[in-house]
């Protein structure tokens, strides 16, 4: 019988999705569960992009260009615009959602064996898509302690070697929330300039920033500007996750056009998300301000009410809407598994990501979770008060 690839093997589980098969089973015995795993907003779409949905009249669901339609692309150059981003049509290519993106990124700048360093804790799916294209992923540490800010430069420079060809970071960050400074961002710059290096800059969750801090885009760093490509998606923005409509963005023109040739491959991106996403560049400031406040809220909500639970804790999150929490526990996969197949408080749990599968360091955030804050303030509430007493009901608890 044949063998599937190495390459296969080699494939991480998704933290995030890990788990789904014991929840199911949680549901079918009739046990409620609090999702907090998984970034699915539960806002609801903006009623722009959902009324061009509703009306859409085409005899013929036609292939739409490989580098997304030019009118939607047009709308894109204002809305960077307004986060002074100044792009022309050329140096945006749609793709299907941020992950085609982050893949057809790696696949153009990355031969097999190069090495990204990449700050862990880090969105699971990066290892995924550097396997995928031969590369290796080189992690730096950061620490619950310091809210998961960058380390000196001198630690990125340890790891630069005749492999090293990128930096890839997140910001705001995916797991911990964290919001790189101007500092830290100028710290990369440098270190970009100084061995030649690609910067990835996944910059999804620009909207989501709580604090008086500026946002600093990769492509806001000056002479960099043909070593930078932006990753993005409508996912998070809009509450459009299913629609699969991302964006690579460099200024790079041998870098876009070998982008181009794997969007060839696949033909197209997606003719519907596309008229959704650019219909919902339109959508009212006041709806974004909403959204914008509730996550403040939630955010809130969530940090207040676990910090108080004893044995736990998290920073303060300063932008996107998750955290990585660091609970009175012996393994956190392990809680979070048990807290699906053999607990429940009043028919209820919460399902949990283990932050173990964002670190590639073996040991790391073994007591630890990522946890999106998605559900709305109440359930957020009730969520926490269940958590509390899986805590307690734990037979791995750790005392301090």
């Amino acid at each position: 019988m044949p063998h599937i690839s190495e390459r296969a093997i080699e494939m991480p589980q998704s933290p995030i999705r890990k788990l789904a098969p014991l929840a199911t089973e949680a549901e079918a015995r009739g046990t409620k569960i609090y999702h907090l795993n998984i970034g699915q907003p539960d806002l609801k779409t903006p009623e722009v992009g959902l009324e061009v949905l509703r009306h859409i009249d085409r005899s013929v669901l036609e292939y739409s260009p490989s580098q997304g339609f030019l009118s939607y692309r047009e709308k894109l150059v204002k809305y960077y615009a307004h986060y002074d981003i100044e792009l022309s049509v050329d140096d945006i290519i749609i793709t299907t959602g941020g992950s085609e993106a982050v893949l057809f990124a790696f696949l153009s700048c990355l031969n097999p064996g190069d090495e990204i360093i990449v700050p862990e804790p880090a969105y699971a799916n990066y290892m995924a898509f550097a396997i995928s294209a031969g590369a290796k992923i080189r992690t730096i540490s950061t620490t619950i302690e310091d809210g998961f800010a960058l380390p000196a430069v001198e630690k990125f420079e340890e790891l630069i070697n005749e492999h090293t060809r990128a930096i890839l970071i997140c910001n705001p960050n995916n797991p911990t929330g964290y919001l790189y400074t101007r500092r830290e961002m100028n710290q990369i710059r440098d270190l970009v300039k100084k061995y030649d290096l690609y910067l990835f800059s996944d910059e999804v969750y620009r909207e989501f920033i709580y604090t008086g801090s500026p946002y600093i885009s990769a492509c806001h760093l000056e002479g960099v500007e043909q070593n930078v490509v932006l990753i993005d998606s409508v996912s998070k923005r809009y509450s459009e996750c299913g629609i699969r409509v991302g964006a690579l963005i460099s200024k790079n023109e041998e870098v876009r056009n070998a982008v181009m040739k794997f969007c060839q491959a696949r033909l197209s991106p997606p003719l519907l998300g596309q008229l959704v996403a650019e219909a919902s560049i339109d959508t009212p400031k006041e709806y974004m301000r909403e959204m914008y406040d509730e996550y403040v809220e939630r955010r809130n909500c969530l940090i207040d009410g676990l910090n108080i639970i004893p044995g736990a804790y998290s920073p303060i999150p300063m932008g996107a809407f998750y955290t990585v929490a660091r609970l009175p526990v012996d393994d956190a996969e392990k809680f979070c598994a048990w807290c699906l197949s053999d607990f429940d408080y009043e028919g209820e749990t919460v399902m949990l990501a283990p932050a173990a599968g964002f670190y590639t360091t073996p040991g790391a955030g073994k007591d630890q979770v990522r946890i999106a804050y998605v559900l709305n303030k109440e359930d957020l509430a009730r969520a926490l008060v269940v958590l509390k007493h899986a805590l307690e009901a734990y037979p791995g608890r750790v005392e301090e």
